[in-house]
């Protein structure tokens, strides 16, 4: 069986999972296995997300499972985006519970749930249930993701999504090869996302990887291309995972590429400075 959810495209014999460690062949059909197995559940900031021009203010009852589609070497989340079925402690909630959950907790100033902490698009179809049910409720979805989706699924998933935060890790296909992932496919899913909700970007700047001034410019410059009030967090990077062996971003470099970045587009925050 061919999972078709990512461009990875894995191919599944029975009882084998996927790259993103979250999906398996089981009965001749591709299932996820991280299905309404939380390993994260909090009431967050939406600024925490980073969603500055979404209902600033707010809280969002922010959720996380297992697994992920790409291998980044710094990832923040490495102990649950890395993790398989069994390896983590896990609470079972269904979409149903997590929606009641969610309306129980708006008298506390929540707006929704927010599909985040790992990648939450490798666990495509609790994402899509629960969103479905968040919006009976009359309540926002906020999807917190790296980007790396098919159309077809992303397309069918846009119209249950208010707002997301989409990971642009860099501008070059060399370093998102590093990564185990596809620019264009990032690139894809941005303008996808920003005809149908609102948008926000993140990049973690990564020093003497991602964070030359060139690299910026374009990728500001494309992204104005898009839409030029789509916000873009420009964050600072901190060792971690497999990435011990890098410097912090400096701060100063940071400021300066967020007055790069200033020349294109409308609104650009600094992060963990």
């Amino acid at each position: 069986m061919i999972c078709k959810l990512c461009f990875h495209h894995c191919g599944l014999s029975e009882g084998q999972t996927g790259l993103c460690r979250a999906r398996a062949c089981r009965d001749g059909e591709i299932v996820p296995l991280n299905y309404g197995k939380l390993t994260s559940l909090a009431l967050d900031p939406i600024e925490k997300k980073p969603l500055r021009r979404f209902h600033p203010g707010s809280l969002i009852l922010s959720v996380g499972s297992f697994g992920c589609n790409l291998r980044c070497p710094f990832c923040q989340n490495h102990e649950i985006s890395m993790a398989a079925e069994g390896e983590l402690e896990t609470v079972e909630l269904s979409p149903e519970a997590l929606a009641d959950k969610a309306l129980e907790l708006q008298c506390h100033g929540n707006i929704g749930v927010a599909y985040t902490y790992n990648e939450p698009l490798v666990g495509y179809e609790y994402v899509r249930d629960c969103a479905a049910l968040v919006h009976e409720r009359d309540m926002v979805n906020l999807l917190v993701t790296n980007g790396t989706i098919e159309e077809a699924p992303w397309r069918a998933l846009l119209p249950l999504i208010d707002a997301a935060n989409i990971d642009l890790k860099g501008f070059t296909p060399e370093w998102y090869q590093r990564l185990g992932g596809d620019l264009e496919t990032v690139k894809r899913s941005i303008s996808l996302a920003s005809d149908r909700c609102h948008v926000e970007v993140t990049t973690l700047l990564v020093p003497g990887k991602n964070d030359s001034a060139e690299e910026i410019k374009a990728l500001a410059r494309w992204l104005s291309s898009v839409d030029r009030d789509i916000p873009l967090h420009l964050s600072r990077f901190f060792p971690r995972y497999r990435m011990l062996d890098k410097p912090p971003t400096p701060v100063d470099r940071v400021y300066r590429l967020a007055d790069v970045a200033r020349e294109y587009l409308s609104f650009v925050y600094t992060g963990n400075c």
